[in-house]
């Protein structure tokens, strides 16, 4: 069985190699887990995982292979494992409620009988007695009551079922699902150089040693914290056709202000201009001057622009394009600006990428980003993460 595991791993893409194979050996002749098909779903997941955009395929092959275990009961062709099952009992039930099933007929008989249920029933029962239901007495079920049973599904209540068989829901993880806030922190990780730097306020325990070693009495040895030393300029198209990926650009926001103590924001609306914000609400009144952006952050700073790209071409091509003002200079002005000034610089882009031929806008942002734009997926933010390093 795990020479076939290892072959469906790899053809799914998964690097398994001898090496993880025998780990895997080794675990389970040390007795690392105990007989329970979750916790050897979670010895196989870290041991042969090594990415996190693969976990979604690992699930697949992991229910393929052994078949039976994540699956939910209404399936036509239900299997359940006999040793799993004999793993699951010897874990959870007590000496009594052991020597109980036996009185009943035995564990083999129940779960023969629930097999049974599985193959002959066709559909769904509420209140009875014999078939795989809820709120009845059949000890097959969940929501009724029953001395002993198996509880499928549902949630306990009375804590008499003897065998509890649920459908086990893994999160998929894939690189190109769209992002959630702890996805976006893994995915910036990338995006590091670490200095230290500021007051020294940490203790360097290796300077410590070699100092007192040295000098035969206590030198205690202080160091700056560790910091990441990357800096960064993030621009967020507000308003309009970006207001469906709120949600999104909060998370990405949210992560990035963690994961980035060198990190500086402002708003615009569609396309740069001479004026960005830091709140929408005084978005007229407190604007700050796009070339005081320019002079004041130097450029080892990398910038990072976020939003559809979706407008009218005018709004990027012509003077006066913009919705909500008349500028004097194009938007194609303002980007080669940004872009001469931060050469490290990308777009991220919430509109799924297959959709981006169809928007000139979309195509002429595109251009002017030097062809740096990359969806926001997992897979976009790292590409992304991988340019910006590649700039530095």
């Amino acid at each position: 069985m795990f020479f076939n595991f290892l072959d469906e791993l790899r053809a799914a893409g998964i690097s398994a190699s001898l090496k993880e194979h025998l780990i895997l050996l080794e675990a389970l002749e040390k007795d690392v887990i105990e007989r329970d098909p979750e916790e050897f779903y979670y010895l196989t997941r870290a041991i042969f995982v090594k990415d996190e955009g693969l976990l979604d395929r690992f699930d697949q092959v992991f229910a393929k292979v052994f078949k039976g275990i994540l699956t939910s009961y209404s399936e036509n062709n239900a299997d359940i494992p006999e040793e799993w099952l004999k793993a699951v009992a010897e874990k959870y039930l007590t000496a009594e409620e052991m020597e109980a099933i036996k009185a009943l007929g035995s564990w083999e008989e129940i779960m023969e009988t629930l097999k049974k249920r599985l193959e002959e029933q066709q559909k769904r029962h509420e209140g009875g007695s014999k078939w795989i239901g809820t709120k009845g007495t059949s000890p097959y079920g969940n929501s009724g009551y029953n001395p002993e049973g198996v509880r499928i599904g549902g949630e306990s209540k009375h804590k008499r079922a003897v065998k509890v068989w649920d459908k086990r829901e893994f999160q998929n993880l894939d690189n190109t699902k769209e992002l959630g806030t702890r996805n976006i922190k893994i995915a910036l990780r990338r995006l590091r150089k670490f200095a230290r730097e500021g007051a020294l306020d940490e203790l360097d325990i290796s300077g410590t040693i070699d100092g007192t070693a040295r000098k035969g009495w206590l030198d205690i040895q202080m160091r700056a914290e560790r910091r990441n030393a990357v800096k960064l300029l993030l621009f967020l198209d507000v308003g309009g056709s970006m207001d469906p990926h709120i949600k999104l650009c909060e998370e990405l926001f949210s992560a990035a202000t963690s994961e980035f103590k060198n990190l500086e924001f402002f708003y615009f609306h569609n396309c740069l201009y001479e004026g960005v914000w830091k709140d929408n609400r005084r978005r007229f009144s407190e604007r700050t001057p796009t070339w005081d952006v320019l002079h004041k952050f130097p450029h080892d700073y990398k910038a990072v622009f976020v939003g559809d790209a979706a407008m009218s071409p005018y709004e990027i091509s012509h003077p006066g394009g913009s919705v909500e003002h008349f500028n004097e200079e194009a938007g194609t002005v303002w980007m080669h600006r940004v872009t001469t000034t931060y050469p490290a610089a990308v777009w991220l882009n919430p509109t799924p990428e297959q959709h981006w031929g169809y928007s000139q806008s979309t195509k002429l942002i595109k251009e002017l980003m030097n062809d740096r734009m990359y969806p926001l997926t997992l897979a976009g933010l790292d590409d992304a993460m991988r340019t910006l390093t590649r700039k530095s």
